[in-house]
C-alpha cells in the first residue's frame, strides 16, 4: 500500500489509507469474528471523534443486505447549521479512481481499449518516454509518472480551470519515476491520463461517460461530476482545521482532479455502488477480478485489497473532505465514511467500523490507559522486527520512551499501556510484544485494521 501521508490542508492527496504501516496491511488473514455485530459500540465510536470536532460527515455500514449503521454527524454547513445525513452529498477524493478504473474496463469489454497497449493508442503526442505507458500500469500506479498535485507550483494552479490536454502537459515534459513496470508510486497523473484514454475512446466527456455508463444505469441519482458553478442541492460545504479552528477549506477548481478525484456522491449511492459491484451488475466476472487483484504494493486498479481480495478499499482526500470506502466481499459488509472535515478520522473509523460489523472489538484511545515503564524494560523491545522480506518495524529509543518507524516511512512515539502492550496516537494501531520460552522478546504482533500481523525479531 501507499505510504501515511500527513494531509495539507486536504490536498488531493496520494493516500490510499492514512496508515503508517500500510504495506503490510495484506500480509495477515482477517480476523474471524463469530459475535454480532454491536451497532451502538459503532455509534458510539464514531461519536466520540464528532464530539471531539476531528469528524464531521455521514457514515453507512451494511452487512448482507442489512443496513446497520445509517446517520450523520456535524454539520454540511456550518453556518446555517444544517446537518449531514446519508443524503448529503460529499467530494470523494481518490475514491472516484475506482470508477475510473472501472470506465476504463467497461470501455476494455467494449474492445474499445487494450489495457496493455501503449498509451499514445489514445494520445498519439505522449512523449517517447512514455512508449512503455500502458492503461494497465496507470491503473496500478506502476507506470512511473511523476504525481502532479505534489509539484511546488500545484498550490498555485489548483484555483486555474483547466482542459484535460492542459493537465497533461503539466507532466508530459518531466522525467518518470522509474521505468514503467518497475516499480510502485501512487501517481494522480496517471489517473489523468487514464480520462484523457476514457475520453478517446468513448467520445464522450469524462463527466457525461462516468454518468451515462455507470451512474445513471444503477439508480445513483446523487452522485456525479462536481462543478463549483453548479446549483447542486443538498452539497456538503468542505473545511479544514488551523490552529484558530476550523475554517473553510481552500479552493480547487474541480477541472484538476478529473478522474483523479472530482467526483461526488452520497453514503446512501455508494452502498448502491458497492452492492452493484461486487453483485456482478457492472463487470464481468474477469474484469471484476482483474479489479480487485493486487498488482503491486496491495495495489489492484483504482482498489487496494488484501492478497486473498477478502478486503477491498480506498479512501481520498481533497480540500475540505476525507473519505473511506471498504467492502468485504465474503461477507457483505460495506463501510462508507465521508467527512467534509480535514483530517484522519475516516481513516480510523473506516477499519474500526469493519471491525465492529464482523463481531470484533474496538478500544477508543480515550479509554486506553498509559503506563510508564522503567528504562531498562523499554531497551528490551529496541529493535528491527521484519513483517516480510522487504518491509520491517523499527524500534528505537527516544526522549524515555519508544518509536516504531516503517521501512521508509515516518517514526511514531509508541505509547505502553502494559507490559509488552503498546499503542500509537498517529495511527489507529497497537502493537504487541511476544517473548521466547526464556522470556526474551522475539517479536511483536501489530493489530491494526482487524487484522493481527506476527513479525519476527532479527
Amino acid at each position: 500500500m501507499p505510504l501515511f501521508l500527513r494531509l495539507r490542508r486536504g490536498r488531493l492527496a496520494a493516500s490510499v489509507l492514512a496508515l503508517a504501516l500500510a504495506p503490510v496491511l495484506a500480509a495477515g488473514p482477517l480476523a474471524a469474528q463469530d459475535r454480532a455485530p454491536d451497532v451502538a459500540r459503532m455509534d458510539q465510536i464514531v461519536r466520540a471523534s464528532s464530539e471531539a470536532d476531528a469528524f464531521s460527515g455521514a457514515v453507512l455500514v451494511a452487512r448482507d443486505g442489512e443496513i446497520l449503521l445509517d446517520r450523520g454527524y456535524g454539520l454540511a454547513n456550518r453556518e446555517w447549521g444544517v446537518p449531514n445525513d446519508g443524503d448529503v452529498k460529499f467530494r470523494l477524493g481518490s475514491l472516484s479512481k475506482q470508477f475510473t478504473a472501472v470506465a476504463v474496463l467497461l470501455l476494455s469489454e467494449q474492445g474499445k481499449v487494450d489495457l496493455d497497449a501503449p498509451i499514445k493508442t489514445w494520445l498519439p503526442d505522449a512523449p517517447a518516454a512514455w512508449d512503455a505507458v500502458t492503461p494497465r500500469r496507470l491503473l496500478s500506479h506502476t507506470a512511473g509518472l511523476p504525481n502532479f498535485t505534489t509539484f511546488a507550483d500545484y498550490e498555485a494552479l489548483k484555483t486555474r480551470p483547466a482542459t484535460t490536454a492542459q493537465l497533461i502537459a503539466r507532466f508530459s515534459g518531466r522525467p518518470l519515476d522509474f521505468a514503467p513496470g518497475e516499480g510502485f508510486a501512487y501517481s494522480n497523473s496517471g489517473y489523468i491520463l487514464l480520462s484523457a484514454v476514457i475520453e478517446a475512446a468513448s467520445g464522450q466527456t469524462y463527466a457525461d461517460f462516468i454518468q451515462q455508463a455507470l451512474f445513471t444505469p444503477l439508480g445513483m441519482a446523487d452522485s456525479g461530476y462536481d462543478r463549483h458553478d453548479r446549483i447542486l442541492p443538498r452539497r456538503a460545504s468542505g473545511y479544514t482545521k488551523e490552529a484558530s479552528g476550523v475554517v473553510h477549506a481552500d479552493y480547487v477548481d474541480m477541472s484538476i482532479p478529473l478522474g483523479a478525484g472530482a467526483l461526488y456522491s452520497t453514503t446512501h449511492d455508494l452502498l448502491k455502488w458497492e452492492q452493484a459491484l461486487f453483485g456482478g451488475r457492472v463487470l464481468k466476472p474477469q474484469s471484476l477480478a482483474a479489479l480487485t487483484t493486487p498488482v503491486r504494493n496491495g495495489y489492484a486498479l483504482g482498489l487496494a485489497a488484501t492478497p486473498d481480495r477478502k478486503l477491498v478499499w480506498h479512501n481520498g482526500a481533497i480540500e475540505g473532505f476525507n473519505t473511506y470506502m471498504a467492502y468485504a466481499p465474503d461477507d457483505r459488509i460495506a463501510v462508507i465514511v465521508l467527512a467534509n472535515l480535514n483530517g484522519q478520522a475516516p481513516d480510523k473509523l473506516g477499519p474500526d467500523l469493519m471491525t465492529l460489523a464482523r463481531g470484533g472489538t474496538v478500544t477508543l484511545a480515550s479509554e486506553r490507559r498509559v503506563v510508564t515503564l522503567p528504562a531498562e524494560a523499554l531497551a528490551a523491545y529496541v529493535g528491527v522486527y521484519s513483517l516480510s522480506p522487504t518491509f520491517a518495524l523499527t524500534i528505537t529509543a527516544a526522549e524515555g520512551g519508544l518509536k516504531v518507524q516503517a521501512t521508509g516511512q515516518p517514526a511514531f512515539e509508541l505509547k505502553a499501556q502494559g507490559d509488552d502492550a503498546f499503542f500509537l496516537t498517529e495511527v489507529d494501531a497497537q502493537i504487541t510484544f511476544t517473548r521466547d520460552a526464556e522470556g526474551r522478546v522475539d517479536g511483536l504482533v501489530l493489530h491494526q485494521g482487524g487484522r493481527d500481523m506476527p513479525a519476527k525479531r532479527q
